[in-house]
């Protein structure tokens, strides 16, 4: 690969090259002296002073799309150096023919535009003739600039640098000379590609593949189609933590089908796989708290010797609700008192309590829990009654280290006395309800 100093090293190349070509045409005959120069149009004298000349101006550089990828990415994800990423370059010039004398300009441009229509690339000998000095000169006789191109090391890139000629428009032309400000020359436009400029730093680079594994997959990713308890009725169907979860679907066998719920991922002898259904008990799972959970079947890929879990199919995501089962006390029963007396409703003294609820699984200290109460046995000349009642702050949870609770204590206020079944709702999710002859029965508490 070339280094930064590839870009001057073309420009002297092809100066050399049409100056070599004047020579051995001996234009100085019909045209006077000739001189090849590499400079901006503004500073090339005109007019009175303009002389016999071919100027070659580089006025614009654009990357290379068919290298501009090359050997990317560059650096790894600790963003170390992997590979020297080539800056590939196409470098756009214009030739321009000067001369005060009549054809001396169409005489130029003529044998310069013949001269790279016959050598459209540069080789890599002549680069070196036009960097460095022919013995028996020595390299300290060029002019500091060529000295230090010399050190360039165009000739010793991969790709030879092509040089096309260019299409331009007569707007586009007319626009370039108007930004240099002088008389318009003829002009030829020429691409020369590509220079391939790379960085010498350090890189670092993987020890050789001693052995390459292929695995040929067919795409039959598992899908989830209904996530339900293994209750068979008259058995309540909803989820409890000591259910056992089926869940149906379709392509969910695998070698290594495990199942993710919220955070946690279970495998192994836990789980009894079919291609349409997986059974697993709740209990396996640690952590989870009442309320809507996500489901979702995983399947790695083994890959490597010894075999490696690699990321492979994963299944939609399913959801289901996970029902608390409670166990309610009543304690502290005492008559409800404003401004210290009684207070009685339909001739009842309307009672106060705490009602203690035992949670599995347990209640984090951020759910919402409430605690309904339902008339249990009432006549049929009137409605049920029913009372709610939120949990405490925090659910009762004192300290900011402990996250969960088995048990809540509600304060429950202004009841008629009477037996109740107890409900509690967590993050919208229902506690069961015991049925007995047809009616719910349990669980229940009696407030008298």
């Amino acid at each position: 690969m070339s280094n930064a100093l590839a870009i001057a090293a073309v420009t002297a190349t092809l100066r050399d090259l049409l100056n070599n070509g004047i020579i051995a045409h001996d234009l100085g005959a019909a045209t006077g002296l000739v001189t090849v120069t590499s400079r901006p149009p503004d500073l090339v004298p005109t007019g009175d002073q303009e002389v016999a000349q071919l100027n070659l101006f580089m006025y614009h550089v654009t990357p290379n799309s068919g290298w501009r990828n090359t050997a990317l990415p560059s650096r790894d994800a600790d963003g170390n150096r992997l590979t020297n990423a080539p800056l590939a370059l196409d470098l756009h010039y214009l030739l321009t023919a000067y001369g005060a004398g009549e054809f001396v300009q169409d005489i130029l441009l003529g044998y310069a535009t013949q001269l790279l229509h016959e050598q459209p690339a540069l080789s890599r000998s002549a680069i070196r003739t036009a960097l460095g000095a022919p013995p028996p000169v020595s390299g300290a006789a060029l002019p500091p600039a060529l000295q230090a191109l010399a050190a360039a090391e165009l000739a010793d890139q991969v790709e030879q640098i092509k040089i096309t000629p260019a299409t331009m428009s007569v707007d586009e032309i007319s626009r370039l000379w108007s930004a240099f400000t002088v008389p318009y020359r003829p002009t030829v436009a020429y691409t020369a590609s590509v220079v391939l400029i790379e960085s010498p730093k350090s890189t670092r680079s993987a020890l050789p593949v001693q052995a390459a594994s292929i695995y040929a997959i067919p795409f039959r990713g598992p899908r989830i189609e209904a996530v339900v308890s293994a209750a068979v009725p008259p058995a309540d169907p909803q989820v409890v933590a000591g259910s056992t979860l089926v869940i149906r679907g379709s392509n969910l066998a695998s070698p290594t089908t495990s199942v993710r719920i919220g955070d946690a991922l279970i495998s192994g002898a836990t789980l009894t796989v079919t291609d349409t259904a997986i059974r697993m008990p709740l209990a396996a799972v640690a952590g989870l708290r009442a309320g809507i959970q996500t489901i979702q079947v995983v399947q790695d890929i083994p890959m490597g010797e010894p075999p490696v879990a690699h990321r492979g199919f994963e299944s939609n995501v399913a959801a289901f609700v996970l029902h608390p089962t409670i166990t309610p006390a009543a304690s502290g029963i005492t008559p409800t008192l404003e401004n210290g007396a009684p207070v009685v409703v339909d001739g009842a003294g309307l009672l106060s309590a705490t009602v203690t609820v035992g949670f599995t699984p347990d209640v984090g200290r951020s759910q919402r829990v409430v605690l309904y109460l339902y008339e249990r046995d009432a006549p049929g000349t009137r409605p049920a009654r029913a009372y709610s009642f939120p949990a405490p702050t925090d659910n009762g949870i004192a300290s900011p280290a402990v996250p969960a609770t088995a048990s809540i204590a509600f304060a429950v206020a202004y009841v008629v006395p009477g037996a109740y079944l107890v409900r509690v709702q967590v993050d919208g999710a229902d506690s069961p309800l015991a049925m007995s002859a047809g009616i719910y029965a349990n669980p229940a508490v009696t407030l008298s």
